[in-house]
């Protein structure tokens, strides 16, 4: 990254009351971020069940960018940072790329769990763990790889890449509406007559990534829009610096909703991560409540583990 000063500014001159709530939100929003998608992480590592299924496997990876997105506010957040052309303490994108692998992965999970649940023979038969691995992979690869040739060119050239990017995103973008209404009208579908069952796992594992995608579109969509015309017409909106940024700054937030939206409609991830994260960090609490992987109770309505 580029510092234009030895030291380097906040990104608030603390001149209003306005400027000590973007400073604080910023702190207790990277440490959110940071500790609930890391405990996703760490709680799908730590069980071999999770991650031997293919849909754990995309919440690894979107959860793995997440908790990088929750460290990167603690620079984007804090410090007078722009990025653009030109930059301003900037990070060459690095940073905010970490979306960029999400809108990849998302989309890849949505296909995956179409054909899961619309094509399960199909699925069993091709769509292997390692493959699944390999297009996270991808994910990953083809983000930096794009964003490495970007910085390595003349910034006239990077302009246009950053232009043709925007283009291909548009594009995926289109691409998971369509695939969100489809899966939704799948999910309404099937979920009502089907009895408890693998394939009935299958069919919310649809419903979750409907939901979580949905909301990732609510909250990325605005910086995504006002980028665009910018590019186009120069007018948009323009913000002092990423901290202050309002659309990056909901951009971003799907670094805490997301994971806490696995955690919410998985009770077999939500089960592993108190057991294995938030039990031990709650020590008053073990022995008290908590979640067994397939979040059953026992005999005396205590869920345990």
């Amino acid at each position: 990254m580029v510092l234009s000063n030895a030291t380097l500014p906040l990104s608030v001159d603390f001149d209003n009351p306005a400027d000590f709530f973007i400073f604080i939100f910023h702190i207790l929003f990277a440490t959110s971020a940071v500790l609930v998608a890391g405990s996703v992480v760490v709680g799908i590592f730590s069980s071999r069940s999770l991650r031997s299924q293919n849909r754990f496997i995309f919440m690894l990876n979107t959860s793995i960018s997440d908790t990088l997105t929750g460290f990167s506010a603690y620079y984007l957040g804090l410090f007078d940072v722009q990025e653009g052309y030109p930059s301003r303490n900037g990070t060459y994108y690095i940073l905010p790329s970490f979306l960029g692998v999400n809108v990849l992965t998302f989309l890849f999970a949505q296909f995956d769990r179409y054909l899961a649940v619309c094509h399960p023979f199909f699925y069993n038969r091709y769509i292997t763990r390692s493959s699944i691995v390999g297009v996270c992979a991808f994910c990953w690869v083809y983000t930096y790889t794009i964003l490495t040739v970007q910085n390595m060119v003349p910034i006239s050239k990077a302009a246009q890449i950053n232009a043709f990017g925007v283009m291909t995103l548009q594009v995926i973008v289109l691409t998971k509406v369509l695939m969100t209404i489809k899966l939704y009208v799948i999910a309404r579908s099937h979920l009502e007559r089907e009895l408890p069952s693998t394939d009935r796992d299958n069919k919310e594992s649809l419903r979750v990534i409907v939901f979580v995608v949905i909301c990732f579109l609510a909250l990325w969509c605005p910086s995504f829009v006002n980028i665009i015309v910018r590019q186009l017409s120069r007018k948009g909106l323009r913000f002092r610096n990423e901290a202050t940024n309002l659309f990056a700054t909901m951009a971003r937030l799907n670094a805490l909703v997301t994971p806490a939206l696995y955690i919410w409609g998985s009770p077999a991830l939500r089960g592993v991560v108190w057991r294995v994260v938030w039990r031990r960090l709650c020590p008053l609490h073990r022995g008290r409540i908590g979640f067994n992987p397939n979040g059953e109770a026992n005999k005396n309505g205590v869920v345990t583990l």
